[in-house]
């Protein structure tokens, strides 16, 4: 039987490199993201595979109605990479709007939210019951960047998420991990290796990591058998300044 994976932002960046390696391991692949085209071009390689599925991880009824659609084509969820979010405007506390930060609650952690209780519940009633969910952290989920309140927030509750998901989904067989990525090589990334606001106030360019590396782990957690979690995975550039923040 072939095994399932859902991604969400799997239009660019992250999610969509992950997909594209799902679909040339021979997974079957429901890519979900708020913008088609990108995942209609992924569909072309293996149309009888991947199911593109239009999904704004914000909006209830369309996260609802994308796993029920992916679950109905291949049958069951095996795997959630739990990847969507957008990373604010960076600014200081008193200078971000309320709707900046809300926008920032509505994608990193509602929509995580949203999309792990639907796979959560599909992996519950399916036979042979049980799956994994991979949630996208980040660095900024151990030690926040200068600026980032809204974004490091959320991503300080995914961790939460993961922690209390892994504990709930023991008696169903839900293995539940997260995988924090530092500087990865990606469009929302590539300002960091230009230059990167640093705690004393200056601007430096950091290292990156190249988004194979990423897509490697990825699988690696995808792959293990269900007796075995990762809950927590670093995949950092080895010179960023991760422990030397603040």
């Amino acid at each position: 039987m072939t095994d399932t994976i859902a991604i969400t932002g799997a239009s660019s960046g992250i999610g969509h490199a992950v997909a594209e390696r799902f679909v040339e391991r021979g997974w079957n692949v429901a890519p979900m993201a708020r913008r088609l085209a990108p995942l209609d071009a992924l569909a072309k390689r293996a149309p009888d595979r991947v199911l593109p599925l239009k999904c704004d991880v914000a909006e209830e009824d369309q996260v609802e109605a994308a796993f029920s659609d992916a679950a109905e084509r291949f049958g069951r969820i095996d795997v959630l990479f739990n990847n969507a979010g957008v990373f604010p405007a960076g600014a200081l506390i008193d200078e971000m709007a309320l709707s900046d930060w809300q926008y920032a609650i509505d994608v990193n952690l509602t929509g995580m939210f949203l999309a792990a209780r639907a796979a959560f519940r599909q992996m519950r009633r399916q036979v042979p019951g049980g799956g994994r969910i991979i949630n996208n952290g980040s660095i900024s989920a151990q030690a926040p960047r200068p600026r980032s309140i809204a974004y490091a927030a959320t991503k300080h509750g995914v961790t939460g998420l993961t922690r209390t998901l892994a504990l709930d989904g023991r008696e169903f067989d839900i293995a539940c991990g997260q995988i924090d990525i530092g500087n990865a090589r990606t469009e929302l990334a590539a300002q960091l290796g230009q230059g990167a606001l640093q705690p004393d106030g200056t601007i430096r360019p950091e290292p990156m990591i190249e988004l194979d590396q990423v897509v490697d782990a990825v699988l690696y957690m995808a792959d293990l058998p269900l007796s075995v979690n990762v809950p927590f995975m670093t995949v950092m550039a080895t010179g960023m300044p991760l422990f030397g923040r603040g």
